[in-house]
């Protein structure tokens, strides 16, 4: 499944972004390889994930040639906060989760998978809450743009 996330994204990348981010355009993305990693990875024994990771990383990366991210920013968010505010947008928008979304083991199975890619990886956590309770979207936007600052200087 990994390889058809990954050709979307080369397909992408070749019809829409390459020549900008050639030219030295800044990219940012909500979700990339990573995403490939959690998801996928979530769905393989936990003693072959960092074969997996492995793997992804050179089928994305070096076979296909997608750029590898300057920085990568995991928010971890816990499995109990991100229903609340699932079933706080569900009431204001009249929508439903989707599947994934329902689903509470799976969204505690890829947080797991998310702090062991990140281990892997070497990608900077973020963690959304402090004891509990939600931190403010300033407070979270201020980490974030710390390390975005920082990386931009480098």
């Amino acid at each position: 499944a990994s390889t058809f996330y990954a050709v979307d994204r080369y397909a992408s990348y070749v019809k829409v972004w390459r020549e900008y981010y050639q030219a030295g355009g800044l990219v940012l993305s909500d979700r990339y390889t990573t995403s490939n990693a959690v998801h996928q990875a979530g769905k393989v024994a936990p003693e072959a994930r960092e074969d997996f990771f492995r793997w992804l990383y050179d089928f994305e990366f070096c076979k296909m040639g997608l750029p590898k991210p300057d920085l990568v920013l995991c928010l971890d968010m816990p499995v109990e906060l991100a229903e609340e505010l699932m079933r706080q947008r569900e009431a204001q928008t009249h929508t439903r989760a989707d599947i994934h979304e329902r689903d509470e083991e799976y969204l505690r199975q890829c947080r797991a998978v998310a702090a062991e890619a990140a281990r892997f990886y070497g990608w900077t956590v973020v963690p959304c809450a402090v004891d509990g309770k939600l931190r403010s979207i300033e407070d979270i936007h201020e980490e974030l743009y710390t390390y975005v600052k920082k990386c931009l200087e480098e």
